[in-house]
């Protein structure tokens, strides 16, 4: 079917009835009303081919805009060639010409009855609109039809008269052309592609926004070679038609409309996602696009008043339905424009209607498919479009809009030179990283360098950007940028900050050398700013982490300096001095946390503030003082601009699992942003990953964990203590797999690479007590136990509960016999007694089931039994698959019947620790429950503590909660 043609069918039919009372003698005026694009001219021929048919005779014209300056230009194509036409000088004014031409008219009636088919009456001369005028007052004598096309679409230049508005409604019959239903543009869709998705039409409904114009444009481009999605540019369709239709429908609106139209398609094209429409929504064909109503499919109506300006409804068509167009939006459009706003918003209302445009959040107009957006953008010249953005990024401003509303159309705008645009810009950047959206921000930080800056601007804005390039796309990107920062002038502070950025970035790369250097480098630059030259101090310690050689050249000068002038460190420097002593084992936990919180307690400069907060973090970490390192970690990362580069940054994360593992928080461990590499960095894997190895093989997922240790070629990574932590972590995965010899190697390596860094207590990496079970596994006691001595001897240095239980239960096993079930005993009763205060699952579970098995060697069954169950019940509410596994495995050996009951939780009580547990829940005392029960008071005590246990709760007051709020005996 013939597209503009399709819902017509009740439109010929009227035309057809008024051309048969024209042929009684009867003449009317049928005027046919409607948009751009809905097909007036094609349903106008097909009245005249209907009329000839019917015998009448057709005179026809169509009208141009190039014709207006000509008098009667219409008529004359209506009554000419006529010879008569050549006398002007006969005619000596117009309503006597016009006279005349009546007459003629008149005289063409003595043959059959006439139809005048006029088109595009809207842009006839006024001398042949009047006498159209004239002539409908008229016809309703003569067999005469006159069929008449007007344009009748709102614009933003307030529209002419239109040809009916002074006749009398009986003499004119009004038919308005309403859009193609998407029903329609659907069938029609399929007729041609019967085999595309339901997406696809969905797509080609929305991109041709009900009008017939645009429909056929669209599949005559398709048609050629069918694309396996709608394009969403205009330059993917070929021959052009497409764009072309969009161009003549924008020419048709006029200067002004065509302006508007423009840049709602650019501020729509500058907005955060080209389709609105969800992945989901596009592969189902759905959300359809908002259509008009479907009318009758053509209402007549009665000539209507000329329209206000502000009337939305001035296209002929009811706005009753449709979504509101934000009135703040029209009067941004409006004076980006240049526009009155009113007739903006009667505009996009009345494009709404049409189904150019779909209302989004908040009443934002937007285009209803990216290609009919495109095809409105193409053809303005690149320099206007980016002037427009200028304008809209001005008025947003002054209207207040978000940073990162205005700075998105700073984007696409040229260079303006002035201050407020570089603000805009920094602004919406913060917003972006402060949201944890960095890719976004660059852009903004990108466009800020084309402004003019002064050397201090320009060297914050490339610290910045640097870092974030380095963070967040690579580091080859961010590096040059950095360097550059360092190398301009500026106020000491900031060159601070930027070589501090580029050193983190070079040691991330593994060039630890050429960090210190660059820092190192503005030592002379920073003679009157002692604080300053601290904090570089400071930051080459901390980065001298990633190379043994150059952390113990630093160190041996921090340690001398410290001991000559402490304030030449200050307090950040001693406390890197206290990590130092505290991984050499030469300080106790007790000394250290002194020392640190008194340095904590101490004023600090700023600039190395976040130094200190991370090394106190670290200590308190290591001393079981987890909830403190907690605060630390919060208070520092708090400190830290996450737009910039900085070595405490990743020191502070890294403590922060540190802090998950203690606590055996395994899906934390596995989920964290810290269990991801860290872009920008080549040294290999982190500490997070190592986390991730180990928390993988204690939940069982041994598979996963494989698959992660053969991600990392260790004989490549640069040196690195957290290349170190990851060779333990592999060394675990290799004894859980059964692997001790190659286990083994894996520990010696940590050791052997952490010993070179000076770094020998076990508080950092237990590699010798781990080292010292593949010994056992190998057959190797001697060497076994020299390992496990020399670990309880740094431990005890040391002196906290974890360490030294671990230290003394490994070794137990390597001691044996009587004395070490003693050592198994003490390292149970270590971290038993430490475990109400601070999480020592993950060691107390291992010790519990050594000291099971040690039990069972011993012929001590039933106290075996005991602690291989409770082994267990810890292993399963922690999550520890494998050490469940292990304490199963344990109890089975030493002849326990397996179970396939819960082990912990409120399924796992016994009838008589539920009723026990129920009475306590109750608020009655143990004295009560015994009487009440008729047992000992020891009994019920017992009964509690298992309870307790099998629940995971510290207090009687959570046993309400842990039974499920169930009550009664």
């Amino acid at each position: 079917m013939y597209v503009p043609l399709l819902e017509r069918r009740q439109t010929l039919e009227l035309v057809a009835a008024e051309a048969a009372r024209a042929r009684a003698g009867t003449g009317r005026l049928v005027l046919l009303r409607g948009a751009t694009g809905t097909g007036r001219s094609a349903l106008l021929e097909a009245a005249a081919e209907q009329a000839e048919k019917a015998g009448m005779r057709v005179l026809r014209a169509r009208c141009s805009p190039d014709d207006t300056a000509l008098p009667f230009a219409a008529v004359r194509q209506l009554l000419g060639p006529h010879s008569e036409f050549s006398e002007e000088r006969e005619v000596p004014d117009e309503r006597a010409r016009g006279a005349w031409l009546w007459r003629l008219l008149r005289s063409f009636t003595a043959g059959p009855p006439l139809l005048v088919a006029v088109d595009d009456v809207h842009h006839a001369d006024d001398a042949s609109r009047r006498w159209l005028v004239d002539a409908a007052r008229r016809v309703d004598r003569l067999p005469v039809l006159l069929v008449v096309t007007e344009r009748s679409q709102y614009d933003i230049e307030t529209p002419a008269a239109g040809l009916a508005h002074a006749l009398s409604p009986a003499l004119v019959r009004t038919l308005t052309l309403a859009p193609l239903s998407a029903d329609s543009t659907t069938r029609l869709v399929r007729s041609d592609f019967g085999t595309v998705p339901q997406a696809w039409v969905e797509d080609c409904v929305r991109a041709s926004a009900g009008s017939p114009l645009l429909l056929r444009a669209l599949l005559d481009d398709l048609r050629g070679t069918l694309p396996a999605t709608v394009p969403r540019a205009s330059a993917a369709l070929y021959p052009g038609a497409y764009q072309a239709a969009v161009s003549w429908w924008l020419d048709s609106a006029g200067p002004a409309t065509t302006e508007v139209a423009r840049v709602l398609a650019a501020l729509d094209d500058a907005s955060s996602a080209p389709d609105a429409r969800t992945p989901s929504e596009a592969s189902n064909g759905g959300p359809r696009p908002p259509q008009p109503p479907e009318p009758d499919p053509e209402i007549e109506t009665r000539p209507e008043p000329e329209p206000r300006p502000d009337d939305p409804a001035a296209d002929g068509f009811s706005v009753g339905g449709s979504a509101p167009v934000s009135g703040e939006f029209a009067e941004l459009l409006g004076e980006v424009t240049g526009a009155d706003p009113a007739r903006v918003a009667g505009w996009l209302t009345a494009m709404t209607r049409l189904g150019f445009l779909r209302t989004g959040a908040a009443g934002r107009p937007r285009y209803a498919h990216p290609l009919l957006r495109d095809a409105v953008l193409s053809g303005w010249p690149a320099a206007r479009r980016r002037a427009a953005h200028r304008r809209a990024a001005e008025v947003m401003l002054r209207r207040g809009e978000r940073a990162e509303t205005v700075a998105g159309q700073l984007l696409r705008a040229d260079a303006v030179g002035e201050p407020w645009v570089t603000g805009v810009l920094l602004d919406a950047s913060a917003v972006a990283v402060h949201a944890g959206r960095t890719t976004d921000a660059l852009p903004y930080l990108r466009r800020a360098l084309d402004e003019p800056l002064p050397d201090d601007h320009r060297q914050r804005l490339l610290t910045e950007l640097g870092s974030l390039e380095y963070a967040t796309v690579r580091s080859s990107a961010g590096i040059p940028r950095l360097a550059e920062a360092v190398r301009l002038p500026g106020v000491p502070q900031d060159r601070v900050r930027a070589a501090v950025a580029l050193g983190t970035a070079l040691a991330g790369r593994g060039e630890a050398r050429a960090a210190v250097d660059v820092l190192r480098s503005l030592d002379a630059q920073l003679t009157g700013h002692p604080d300053l030259a601290r904090t570089l101090q400071i930051a080459s310690a901390l980065l001298s982490d990633q190379d043994h050689e150059i952390r113990q050249e630093v160190y041996r000068w921090l340690r001398e300096s410290a001991a000559r002038s402490p304030h030449l460190v200050g307090s950040a420097g001693q406390a890197l001095l206290v990590r130092y002593e505290a991984t050499a084992g030469l300080l106790p936990a007790d000394a250290a946390m002194a020392r640190v919180r008194a340095l904590l307690a101490e004023p600090v400069d700023p600039l190395a503030e976040p130094f200190l907060l991370g090394t106190a973090a670290a200590v308190a970490q290591w001393a079981d003082e987890l909830e403190e390192a907690e605060r630390l970690v919060g208070r520092g990362l708090a400190r830290q601009r996450p737009s910039l580069l900085h070595p405490m940054h990743r020191a502070l994360l890294n403590v922060r699992a540190d802090i998950a593992a203690a606590r055996g928080d395994y899906a934390r461990l596995l989920t964290g942003p810290e269990a991801r590499p860290s872009p920008g960095t080549r040294l290999g894997p982190g500490n997070g990953q190592a986390h991730a190895l180990v928390a993988l093989v204690e939940t069982g997922r041994t598979v996963e964990a494989r698959r992660l240790a053969g991600g990392f070629d260790l004989r490549d990574a640069k040196d690195s203590w957290e290349v170190n932590r990851f060779l333990y972590a592999r060394g675990v995965l290799r004894a859980a797999g059964g692997d001790p010899a190659g286990a083994l190697d894996d520990f010696l390596e940590c050791g052997r690479r952490q010993s070179a860094r000076d770094v020998v207590s076990p508080v950092v990496t237990p590699w010798r007590s781990a080292a010292a079970e593949c010994r056992l596994a190998l057959g190797r006691p001697r060497e076994a136990l020299e390992l496990a001595e020399e670990e309880l001897r740094l431990a005890q240095v040391w002196n906290t509960p974890r360490p030294v239980g671990r230290a003394l239960g490994v070794l137990g096993t390597a001691t044996g016999g009587r004395r070490g079930l003693e050592l198994a005993d003490q390292a149970v009763r270590v971290l038993r007694d430490a475990s109400a205060d601070v999480p020592l699952d993950t060691e107390l579970i291992p010790a519990l089931i050594a000291q099971g098995r040690q039990l069972t060697a011993a012929g001590e069954r039933a106290r075996a039994r005991d602690c291989l169950r409770e082994a267990a019940e810890r292993a399963e509410r922690l999550g520890a698959v494998r050490l469940r596994a292990a304490a199963e495995q344990a109890l089975r050996e030493g002849g326990a019947r397996r179970t396939t009951t819960a082990l912990t939780g409120s399924g796992a009580l016994t009838g008589s620790e539920r009723r026990i547990a129920e009475l306590a829940a109750e608020g009655r005392t143990n004295t009560e429950i015994a009487a009440l029960l008729h047992l000992a008071r020891r009994t019920v005590e017992t009964h509690l503590t298992s309870t307790y246990r099998k629940l995971g709760i510290r207090r009687r007051g959570e046993l309400p909660s842990a039974l499920g709020g169930r009550r009664g005996g």
